[in-house]
Order: structure tokens, then sequence, then C-alpha cells
């Protein structure tokens, strides 16, 4: 495999065909192969995600300021995980994985604009009136579907696995019980379906419940969490 770089555009060369880089994941997927997932952030969402994903096969980064921590992560997750600052995690995705106190989120957008341009991106941070001051006002009142495009510009943007606690996100095999589900709310249809099959790959059922705007019926205190099936998720929400 050989990759290509024309200005501002990747191309990803497979025999004859140019495939663009924001249709990279959904193409790679197309193929049976698995898209590497960038991590902003490795707390206990990210760091039990990246668990789950490089369990199913997919490549991993974990990024951290302080990457000592971060290292003794990624050797107990195994080969499937590396690690790196914030910046190369973002440039190594193909899908990116934002997973920060809420209030980082403007910084996040601005530092690694570049690297993440054109990728999606599943944001899963939600605002704490507590923990994140003013910043959390209008992400509650107004959505974070809404307001977190501001803070993210010009990524593809999947609200997923925000309604998710740490707890859940144990390996698969040690699951017992019904199978949960995670509501996802995106834009970008294409993005939409490669989160799907992540959320799937993570061994959860996905719930599409419309566009950004639609992720405020899933907001942190709307009443949907992760101890919910799919089906009790669509029927909170009213979906069909």
């Amino acid at each position: 495999m050989q990759f290509g770089h024309f200005g501002r555009r990747h191309f990803l060369l497979a025999g004859t065909v140019l495939v663009s880089a924001a249709l990279l994941p959904r193409s790679l997927l197309a193929q049976g192969m698995k898209p590497k997932i960038g991590f902003i952030g490795a707390g206990k969402i990210g760091g039990g995600l990246a668990r789950l994903w490089a369990t199913a096969g997919y490549k991993v980064m974990l990024s951290a300021r302080d990457l000592g921590p971060v290292r003794e992560l990624a050797a107990q997750i195994g080969p499937n995980a590396q690690v790196g600052t914030p910046a190369e995690a973002a440039a190594f995705g193909d899908v990116v994985v934002v997973t920060v106190p809420y209030s980082a989120l403007p910084q996040v957008g601005k530092d690694y604009a570049g690297q993440l341009k054109g990728k999606i991106v599943l944001d899963t941070c939600n605002p704490v009136a507590k923990r994140d001051g003013d910043m959390a006002k209008d992400g509650l009142e107004k959505g974070t579907g809404v307001m977190d495009p501001i803070y993210l510009p010009g990524t593809r943007l999947v609200r997923a696995f925000n309604t998710t606690g740490a707890g859940y996100l144990t390996p698969v095999a040690e699951r017992t019980g019904p199978q949960f589900g995670v509501p996802l709310a995106a834009d970008d249809k294409d993005a939409l379906k490669v989160a799907s099959q992540l959320v799937r790959d993570a061994g959860f059922e996905p719930v599409i419940v419309g566009g950004l705007s639609s992720a405020q019926s899933f907001d942190l205190g709307h009443g949907v969490h992760g101890g919910m099936t799919a089906a009790e998720i669509r029927t909170a929400l009213g979906l069909k």
C-alpha cells in the first residue's frame, strides 16, 4: 500500500484506484480492513475503548502530555496499541476519538486543526457545569450537537459513547446479560456508518438517533445512560 500527497489532499493508491482521505475509513471497512484509531485523551473512557478495539484487531494510538502512564496502559492492551503525543495521535488516526474534559474541546480544535481536518471524529465529551464552568452552559442549553462542531470545525463529527460510563467498557468475553446500546448522532452519513461499525466491534449495538442537532436528546442528564439496551434507548427517545 502506498500513499501520495498532493497539496492538501491525500490519496490511497490501490492499483489504479485513488480514494480520497475523507472516504478512507469507510473504504477500508468495505475492503475488510480496519481503520487506525487515534485517541486524544487516555482516561477511563479512552483507555476502555482503546482496549476493546485493539482486541477486535484495530491499531490504536493513545496520547497524553505525560506519556509515562499511557505507555503502561498500551503495554497492558497489547501489540495493537502504541502511544504518542496528541498531535501524533490526531495524525495517526483514520478515525480520531476525542475524550477530554468538555472545557478542553476548543483548545483541541485549535491545536490539532490541521491533523483533524476532514477526518471522522468521535466526540464522547460531556459538559459538566461544576468541572467546566461557563463553557458548559451553551452545551447544556443548546445541546452538544449544536455547539461541538463550533469547537471542532472541519471534522466529520459523530456524537458517540457519551452515555457509556467506563464501567460498561469491560471486555466482551466478560460481559453477561443483554447487549447495551450506544446512541449516535451525525450529519455525515458515511461517518455515521463507520461509527456504527466501530460500536458493533466494541460489542455494543448502535442506535442512530439522527443529525447532530438530535444529540441533545441523549446529552448528559436527559435520561439515556449506558445501562440501557438499544430497544430501551429507542423507546426512551421515541424512535422506531
